[in-house]
């Protein structure tokens, strides 16, 4: 590990994965493009944007009072 600040999202768990698409402004690709870099010179283990975008989703979540407090998860759709 580095000896740099340690940053809000952690060492990555394993976890299994479905694969989403989705489009974002290039300012914000960017972005997590050099948080990549940091959490790599961090940590010590190269990881690229789209690998932590789905742990960035699950901590943003987990932090968000007025989701927790929502209840439920929503139902999921009965397929015949």
């Amino acid at each position: 590990m580095s000896t740099t600040k340690k940053l809000r999202l952690g060492p990555l768990p394993k976890t299994e994965n479905i694969k989403l698409t989705f489009a974002c402004p290039a300012c914000l690709k960017a972005d997590l493009d050099r948080y990549a870099a940091m959490h790599a010179q961090t940590y010590g283990e190269a990881v690229d944007a789209m690998t932590l975008i789905p742990h960035m989703l699950e901590a943003f979540m987990s932090g968000d009072r007025g989701f927790k407090r929502g209840g439920q998860a929503i139902p999921k759709v009965a397929t015949k």
